[in-house]
């Protein structure tokens, strides 16, 4: 599958984000499952139980990199969490793309809840840093159900939300953040029910969808975070990126996932977890 993108409001083809990862898996145990389906992972060490890595394999014309593991680094030489975006062996050992970069989801697919990330963005025109789900109907990407968060590269000040639904989009929106997530790390959520998608920064309800323009998706979805430069006809979206000469990273701390079932409603901040564990 193959990860896809919002200009302005003018729908293109969403892309799929993974490949290998069209059917539905169950979830196996581990030492980071919480509850009914829920985890935490810290993102120490690579997790083979709960995430697949992307490798070896690329999305289409809009994006400028081919997925590669070794560019996922779970202790770089700062000793953090990283998706590292370089050259190094391209274009022949990126998939044909003139750049790599890394991208990480988990096996199985979950429904209504929380998902969260805390994150410190990568900075430079062109580039996109990711939170979302992806769903795709029979494998069939026009067929899409997504919930995304994106931060682009050239405006680091922005949050884009947007949702997919059966394969319609153009729901995006723009938030403004008040501060620049490439400095620090900050948390990035979405809540999802039947009636809702809410998104939170470091807390706070900063937008809602509720279905009125156009309705809300309804399967469960991957969990997936990537970073990757934009290219062909994403490039009025993203800006166009040029290779510094040095890897770009955007930093991961964590990733969590609450289901609806360990989850209050009623709070008007939104829903409310009871599990200290998850917020850990």
């Amino acid at each position: 599958m193959e990860k896809g993108i919002q200009i302005k409001r003018k729908p293109i083809k969403r892309l799929l984000a993974i490949s290998m990862l069209g059917a539905a898996l169950v979830l196996p145990n581990s030492v980071f499952a919480y509850g009914d389906g829920g985890f935490f992972e810290p993102l120490k060490k690579r997790n083979d139980n709960l995430f697949t890595v992307s490798d070896n394999r690329a999305n289409g014309d809009d994006f400028g990199v081919g997925w590669k593991a070794s560019n996922i680094e779970f202790k770089n030489e700062n000793g953090f969490f990283a998706l590292r975006l370089d050259d190094e062996g391209c274009p022949g050992g990126c998939s044909n793309k003139n750049y790599a970069s890394g991208e990480y989801a988990t096996k199985a697919q979950y429904g209504y809840g929380r998902v969260e990330a805390r994150i410190k963005v990568a900075k430079g025109d062109g580039l996109v840093t990711s939170l979302f789900t992806y769903y795709a109907k029979d494998g069939d990407t026009s067929k899409n159900d997504e919930i995304d968060i994106e931060i682009l590269g050239k405006d680091t000040t922005i949050m884009e939300t947007n949702y997919f639904t059966d394969g319609e989009g153009e729901h995006s929106e723009r938030i403004q953040l008040g501060f620049d997530a490439s400095l620090d790390y900050h948390n990035y959520a979405f809540e999802w029910s039947p009636a809702y998608i809410k998104w939170f920064v470091d807390g706070k309800l900063v937008h809602t969808e509720t279905g009125s323009k156009g309705k809300l998706p309804t399967n469960p979805g991957q969990i997936m975070i990537n970073l990757w430069s934009g290219a062909g006809s994403a490039v009025p979206w993203t800006g166009k990126f040029i290779y510094p000469g040095t890897p770009v990273r955007a930093y991961y701390n964590w990733i969590k996932y609450i289901p609806d079932s360990d989850l209050q409603y009623g709070n008007e901040k939104g829903l409310t977890s009871h599990h200290e564990s998850y917020l850990n």
